[in-house]
């Protein structure tokens, strides 16, 4: 489509508000063809004839909109970037019970439990956002700062367990062929980065753990970027702008890619993206790359399979692509 929205199938999840969330664009009323969101309605798409605009919800306040860039693969592929939890590491429910166990602390009730319908809100985005979620849901009268700390408790305490080697065994491992997709990309001189919404503190110690396991020595000498979203803000005043530029929002992709592998706009369809979250497979369309999502997290049910080139079930079936010149073919 030239509005680069592409097909708009409901069995990707697509649904059709008819009005922006902001109120400023409506379907019919000034050159708005139609108006799409996701299944979860984090992101909503404002289609006109010949371009499309991307508007990024936020439960911080701070909504976005961003040009949907036209994107085709080409090869040979230049860089592949990469997500972290759930593509890389499997960690998403180690995570998701950090901010469980963080909102039974708010409540003061440590038989609180999640309920499976929290999940798609509570994984893929930044950890502000997934408490934000929770105190509207579960705590209207917790303050946001309360439930960091709390987070922060939490993940410090566990994070210390697991590097003295009594966490929980379960917290991190490697993605099944992961070890391998890496080095078949190293050995097609392809270059690689890791891209997270999660702070560094808790960022490394999960890549570093799961190397140490594939046996691949040290993240930072294999990795040609790793992009996190920052560091805390503390006392001595230095922070990250992670909490409000995280996935969705395409800013963390745009950077590992335009500074972290230098390479320039004209060649970003040289590029793909691996994501398993739905805020994932968004950042990586909104940054303008071939965005291909891999099975088993979250975007079949957050309704964001139109946000994909692709969806592969393994990397191998990744690795087809990547070499396959004459597959050119959108199949989800």
């Amino acid at each position: 489509m030239k509005n680069n929205a592409g097909p708009i199938d409901p069995a990707r999840g697509w649904k059709e508000p008819g009005v922006c969330a902001d109120g400023l664009h409506k379907a019919g009323e000034n050159g708005v063809e139609r108006i799409l969101s996701t299944g979860d309605g984090k992101v909503e798409l404002i289609a006109y004839a010949d371009h499309t605009l991307a508007y990024v919800k936020s439960d911080m306040g701070y909504p976005a909109y961003y040009p949907l860039l036209p994107v085709r693969l080409k090869r040979p592929v230049k860089a592949v970037l990469m997500d972290l939890d759930g593509t890389t590491v499997r960690s998403e429910s180690f995570w998701v019970w950090i901010i469980e166990r963080s909102v039974a602390s708010i409540l003061g009730d440590d038989a609180f439990r999640l309920e499976a319908a929290d999940l798609p809100f509570v994984s893929g985005h930044s950890v502000s956002e997934h408490l934000q979620y929770c105190i509207r849901k579960y705590a209207p009268r917790a303050a946001l700062s309360d439930a960091r700390a709390w987070y922060t408790e939490h993940t410090e305490r566990e994070m210390g367990l697991i590097l003295e080697g009594k966490g929980r065994e379960d917290a991190f491992s490697p993605a099944p062929g992961i070890g391998e997709f890496l080095l078949a990309l190293k050995e097609r001189n392809i270059r690689i980065a890791l891209v997270t919404s999660g702070l560094y503190r808790k960022a490394y110690p999960e890549i570093l753990s799961a190397f140490q396991t594939l046996g691949l020595g040290k993240p930072e000498d294999f990795y040609d970027a790793f992009i996190t979203a920052g560091f805390p803000l503390g006392k001595g005043g230095a922070g990250t702008l992670g909490e409000l530029e995280a996935k969705p929002h395409p800013w963390l992709y745009a950077e590992a890619c335009r500074v972290g592998l230098n390479i320039p706009p004209e060649d970003r369809e040289q590029v793909i993206g691996i994501e398993d979250s739905a805020a994932g497979v968004c950042a990586l369309r909104l940054a303008g790359y071939y965005t291909v999502g891999i099975d088993g997290g979250n975007i079949r049910e957050s309704g964001a399979l139109g946000m994909c080139h692709r969806y592969c079930l393994s990397f191998e079936e990744i690795l087809s692509l990547i070499d396959n010149e004459d597959d050119n073919e959108e199949r989800i």
